[in-house]
Formats: C-alpha cells, structure tokens, sequence
C-alpha cells in the first residue's frame, strides 16, 4: 500500500511549486496510459525520461566532480521542502537523503492509477534522476526503496566513484 506522508507546509511558494509538479504529472500519465491504451512499448518513455536528465545534467547543474558542490544544488532549498526530503549525509564521497512526500505519486493516486502502475510510472520519472547522474563520470547514482512501490520513504543515494 502506498501511503505518501505530506507534513504541514505554511509556504505558498512551495505548494505552487508542487502544484506545477503535480501538474506535470499529470501530463506524464496521460501521455502514458494513451501509449499503453495504444499497445506501445514504454521503453520509449524511459529513454524520453532519461534524455531530458541528461539535458538537465548538462545543463541545470554545476559543472563539478566536486559532490559537495552538487549536493547544494540537487537538494536545494526549495527541492528539500517540495519532497520534504530529509539529507542524511552530504560528504565528499557520498550523498543521502530520504524523500518523505512525493507530488507525482499524488497527482498520480489522485487520477487513480493504480499501484502497479504508479510503480511503473516512477521508475520511469527517476530516469531523470538517472540522466542528471550519467553526465558525471565521477558520480553513480542508486535508488533505493520508494514511495511509489509502498516504501515508507524515496532513498536516493549518490557517490563519488573511487578511482
């Protein structure tokens, strides 16, 4: 069961930011659930998915194989408080944060998918994550369990290669 915690947030930008987040998850699925509709093979989604993080890797963050540096920006202020994710850990090798909220997974609950597909639907989301990642060969990135997959939280872990 998917149980997706949202804590009380008195910050309007941040419920707008969310609401643009939830509105393109909404986008997502219908884009989706058409091209399953039509028998498509979704891996053209996660291959979608992951060039717009690789564009993202290119282009939003920080040029850097400093883990640090990037951490600022992958979590930053208003990151942190959409996915009320909780940095565990931010060293020069490793990177570590919970996200306790997700507003895909409650556009996507709220337009009744199911939870298989939700499952579905967020491995093929964090193909961004996974994009941004791959455009920086000092860094690999590792999901762990998920809200989407009835995880209590989203682990997100990334590390400095050792060379």
């Amino acid at each position: 069961m998917i149980t997706n915690k949202l804590g009380c947030v008195d910050d309007s930008k941040i419920e707008d930011l969310r609401a643009a987040f939830e509105h393109r998850a909404t986008w997502f699925f219908l884009l989706i659930d058409e091209a399953r509709k039509k028998g498509l093979d979704l891996s053209f989604a996660h291959d979608a998915i992951f060039r717009c993080g690789c564009f993202h890797g290119d282009n939003k963050f920080p040029r850097t194989n400093d883990l640090k540096i990037f951490a600022k920006a992958f979590a930053n202020d208003n990151a942190v408080k959409i996915f009320e994710m909780d940095v565990q850990e931010s060293t020069e090798s490793k990177f570590y944060a919970e996200f306790h909220y997700c507003p895909l997974v409650n556009a996507w609950q709220t337009l009744g998918a199911s939870e298989e597909f939700i499952g579905d639907l967020c491995d093929i989301a964090m193909d961004g994550d996974r994009g941004i990642i791959s455009r920086y060969e000092d860094f690999e990135f590792h999901l762990g369990g998920v809200i989407a997959k009835g995880n209590e939280v989203c682990q997100v872990t990334i590390r400095k290669k050792a060379r």
